[in-house]
């Protein structure tokens, strides 16, 4: 038995493209979800997964309606086989009831695994040379030094409460006693 899978992102999405294209490749019952497929807590996905039987098979209209990531979309995919269920995607012809679908995800999975970790070396190049021209990364500190300088004597001279140095530096207090614990 073919059983679809179908999600949309937001609440205003349609996710009749989905149905269609998982009623015409056979599917007998479908689950869905709208909610981010970045969401670890997907009910539709879970009731799919534990309605599924030996000898089914779990269709999506897309890989990326399934997995959070390549490692999720795989682990998915290895419990679906351990428990000889296959899985099909329409967009990208993965059938892993087959050898060769079997071959096509493998290749497909190391090769997404591979792009992955030529994207995180070219990030970690760029931060390096960017920190080795003196560049740091991070969102810009809220006060200059002359403004800590000033933070800091008006609490030494305590003529005013911290609520005040708040209010005049335009800062909260969990940041005024950030700037007050650091090596001046």
């Amino acid at each position: 038995m073919k059983i679809g899978y179908a999600r949309v992102s937001t609440l205003d999405q349609n996710p009749e493209l989905q149905f269609d294209a998982l009623q015409t490749a056979g599917c007998e019952k479908i689950f869905q979800d709208k909610i981010s497929g970045a969401k670890a807590e997907r009910p539709g996905l879970a009731e799919a997964l534990s309605y599924l039987r030996p000898g089914d098979s779990l269709v999506v209209w897309r890989l990326d309606r399934l997995g959070r990531s390549l490692k999720h979309l795989i682990g998915v995919v290895e419990d679906l086989e351990s428990r000889k269920v296959g899985f099909i995607s329409l967009q990208e012809g993965f059938d892993t009831t087959t050898s060769g679908g079997k071959l096509i995800f493998q290749i497909f999975g190391a090769l997404a695994e591979f792009e992955r970790n030529v994207i995180r070396e070219r990030t970690n190049a760029g931060l390096a040379a960017a920190r080795a021209r003196g560049r740091k990364g991070g969102r810009k500190e809220k006060l200059t030094k002359s403004q800590v300088e000033t933070m800091r004597k008006m609490s030494a001279s305590r003529q005013h409460t911290i609520a005040e140095i708040c209010r005049v530096m335009s800062i909260t207090k969990p940041t005024y006693y950030r700037y007050m614990e650091a090596k001046p």
